[in-house]
């Protein structure tokens, strides 16, 4: 199938996915006291500062859109598990939230984000309450899957905790002392969980077995890995007009992302240009000497290589789940689009 083609499909996809979780996200966030209200109205485009309307978007919707897809190619009906969709929706924005305070990000999707405008206490408490909202869709669900749901994406999220914790740590350690596997497992918990999830979800409500729901969490997890990759490459060569963030801003704030980890073991001269470089404050011109560093020293070929792998990786877990490859369509259109995004 041409890319073109696959790109569209996915495209497509996302656009039904909003269509469908956005009514249920919107009028659980809507339901929030109105301080809370107001900065989660703005964090998702939906709102101004101001609180008059704003036509944004709330996101990509990649993770409900693995929700509905995998409950279609196991069999189910996807409108049954609209709430857990928007569930895992809420939880990847609470992360986002409290990820935006912690790395001091001043933008996100294009504007401002919601501590530089409204302070970081208010950032912090509506991601925690976008947390509780999460978990209490799931528990207010009367699906007969939704306990071992809510079970299922309390445990992902304490997971996703030790990733956020993990990625921290590393900032406190020296350039070359963060071993690439540290790396991966950190990413695996912080992105691959979280992706892992939304297909489990999906396998759940659609009355899978055991076997197929670990099959669909693996598939998600390596089809996380992939995207963080991705991501990773976004951030240090992505183009500010698409991603929305400064060029190289994860090079400047010295972040040991996964291909700055693969130069800095690389054991070449430029890896220990770029040590050096991660010593001291970046300004443009270090940023991109270090951007050359990590091209140089192998770790931009070193992930896009390693996210082809972790995505050959995926479609073996979901062949194991979906055998047939009609009904496994959309996830693997899902998965194709998020390795081969340039925002």
């Amino acid at each position: 199938m041409p890319e073109a083609v696959e790109g569209r499909e996915a495209v497509e996809l996302l656009e039904r996915t909003r269509t469908v979780v956005n009514p249920r996200l919107r009028s659980t966030v809507e339901s929030l006291p109105g301080s809370m209200r107001r900065v989660a109205m703005y964090h998702f485009g939906w709102e101004h500062a101001d609180g008059t309307p704003a036509g944004g978007q709330a996101g990509k919707a990649i993770r409900p859109a693995l929700v509905l897809a995998a409950a279609t190619a196991l069999g189910g009906r996807p409108e049954t598990a609209v709430q857990a969709a928007a569930a895992v929706e809420l939880v990847h924005n609470f992360t986002l939230l409290h990820d935006d305070v912690i790395d001091e990000d001043a933008t996100r999707r294009h504007r401002p984000t919601a501590w530089t405008v409204f302070g970081t206490p208010d950032a912090i408490v509506v991601g925690d309450a976008l947390l509780a909202l999460a978990l209490r869709l799931i528990a207010d669900d009367d699906h007969p899957a939704s306990s071992a749901a809510s079970a299922r994406l309390a445990a992902c999220v304490i997971e996703l905790c030790a990733g956020q914790q993990a990625d921290c740590a590393f900032e406190h350690r020296g350039p070359q002392d963060v071993s690439l596997d540290e790396c991966l497992d950190m990413a695996m918990a912080k992105t691959g969980a979280l992706l892992g999830c939304a297909c489990a979800l999906g396998a759940l409500y659609a009355g899978a077995g055991e076997e197929e729901v670990a099959a669909m969490d693996a598939f998600g997890r390596e089809a996380g890995l992939a995207f963080q990759l991705i991501d990773d490459l976004i951030g240090i060569w992505g183009d500010p007009g698409r991603t929305g963030k400064p060029v190289g801003a994860d090079l400047a704030a010295h972040k040991k992302s996964l291909p700055v980890v693969a130069a800095l073991g690389s054991g070449t001269p430029a890896a220990a240009d770029l040590a050096e470089l991660y010593r001291a404050p970046m300004g443009a011109a270090a940023v991109r000497r270090a951007a050359e560093a990590v091209d140089l020293a192998g770790g931009r070929d070193w992930a896009q290589i390693h996210a082809a792998d972790r995505m050959a990786r995926a479609v073996d877990h979901l062949s194991r789940a979906v055998p047939d490859p009609t009904a496994a369509g959309d996830l693997l259109a899902l998965a194709e689009f998020v390795t081969r995004r340039t925002s």
